[in-house]
């Protein structure tokens, strides 16, 4: 099942392991602190500090330990509610704004990585998402017929009969193309965000953990590992490793496990059989899967939730090898060369927030879009700290919901991960 050298730890780390930045001396004050190295926190921090604000990140781990270095790489304009149910909840004008930020996300990210010149084998090759039912493929076909009126996302339907050129499989029943979205290498993603963030002036320590956050006028005394720092503002950029550190925040999100294999390399003519397009993937189950082939074309990434606890990704490598099995038969003899886990950042109405509680900010609940949405929200926020109106966005006008007796053990996701598995099954 597994290759020799197989290692439980992410793919991207082979080109870009989260960095250790531990050595630098913890300043006494600062402008701005920001909690969390990943995507939403080099966003605000490269914001703030380019404002002329002093700026500090703190990371309780390595610098990029956490889901920025984790994901599957693939970048979508991130929202899950259509227009219709953001409509009817929040009105016209709100949810086309919505909308409106969603699109802009994608746009943010190609453009920052273009114009900052990172190297991180940006493409745009377009999402392809399969039907796992007719039922489906006849939902993903009323979708595109109601699109349009200023919310266009040129997707395009593939009938079943036309799935080969998009996909070396007859396990779905057609799909619907998203040719906007986009992909990268996540860690070197991070890695050069990193770069780009310390050129703008900010600081940034490893293995150095706030344990607490205290309001001091004029602004905050934040206690960590290594001592204390006053700031004036402070930026929670958590999301799912949010703790009881911000217990608000900790109620707010949802702290679920994703999980990912690579396969060992794969002939190119397996490849150009299999992913001919190479398109990002994914389906219509409850459930969750994602895919790709690496940016080399020579491995098959393949994501998903497959347990209903947190398990060692050892034990979850061959599960995820059993569901990417049944899409590709031919992939039964292929060993797993590496396999590992990471948290997504779930809300209770599957959209990402933003907001701030007089200079204590946060981003955070991208709901398994993160790339392009943390990127985004992370360079809003940034910009509020730094008191740019540029950085207003319509995530910041929804409430941000949470439930009674929920503190951020989510002890509903098994009886959840069940119900969703027979959902999927008998496509209710």
């Amino acid at each position: 099942m597994f290759t020799d050298d197989f290692k439980d730890q992410p793919y991207w780390w082979e080109a870009a392991p989260p960095e250790d930045a531990r050595d630098a001396e913890l300043p006494r004050s600062v402008d701005v602190l920001v909690i969390g190295s990943g995507y939403t926190g080099l966003h605000a921090a490269l914001r703030t500090a380019r404002a002329g604000r002093s700026t500090l990140v703190l990371e309780a781990e390595a610098l990029g330990y956490g889901a920025s270095s984790r994901n599957g790489g693939q970048v979508s304009t991130s929202i899950k509610p259509d227009f219709a149910a953001l409509k009817r909840k929040y009105g016209e004008q709100l949810a086309r704004g919505i909308i409106r930020d969603a699109q802009g996300s994608l746009d943010y990210l190609q453009s920052f990585i273009t114009e900052e010149g990172i190297d991180c084998h940006l493409h745009v090759p377009g999402r392809f998402h399969g039907a796992h039912t007719a039922r489906q493929y006849d939902k993903l076909a009323s979708y595109v017929a109601t699109l349009g009126d200023g919310i266009d996302t040129e997707a395009f339907l593939v009938p079943r009969a036309e799935q080969q050129a998009e996909l070396g499989t007859d396990a779905y029943h057609g799909g619907i193309v998203f040719p906007k979205h986009a992909s990268v290498h996540p860690a070197l993603y991070h890695k050069g965000l990193r770069d780009v963030v310390r050129a703008a002036g900010a600081q940034m320590i490893s293995h150095c953990r706030v344990t607490g956050i205290d309001r001091q006028a004029p602004g905050f005394r934040v206690s960590t590992a290594r001592g204390v720092v006053m700031a004036r503002r402070v930026i929670v950029a958590t999301n799912g490793y949010s703790s009881g550190l911000t217990p608000w925040h900790q109620r707010r999100v949802i702290p679920i496990g994703s999980y990912i294999i690579a396969t060992e390399e794969l002939p190119k003519e397996v490849m150009d059989r299999l992913v001919p397009t190479n398109r990002v993937l994914s389906d219509t189950r409850k459930l969750v899967v994602y895919y790709r082939p690496s940016p080399d074309r020579k491995r098959i990434l393949f994501g998903g939730r497959v347990s209903l606890k947190e398990m060692n990704p050892v034990v979850t490598g061959p599960r995820l090898k059993a569901m990417m099995v049944a899409l590709f038969p031919e992939l039964e003899a292929v060993k797993i060369s590496h396999s590992w886990s990471g948290y997504v950042g779930y809300t209770f109405d599957t959209l990402m927030h933003c907001g701030q509680d007089d200079g204590l900010f946060y981003a955070m609940g991208y709901c398994g879009s993160g790339v392009g949405m943390a990127s985004y929200l992370g360079m809003k926020i940034g910009l509020q700290a730094a008191d740019d109106p540029a950085g207003e966005t319509a995530f910041g006008k929804i409430p941000f919901p949470t439930r009674p007796f929920y503190t951020g053990n989510p002890w509903f996701l098994a009886p959840s991960v069940m119900v969703y598995r027979l959902r999927d099954r008998f496509d209710i």
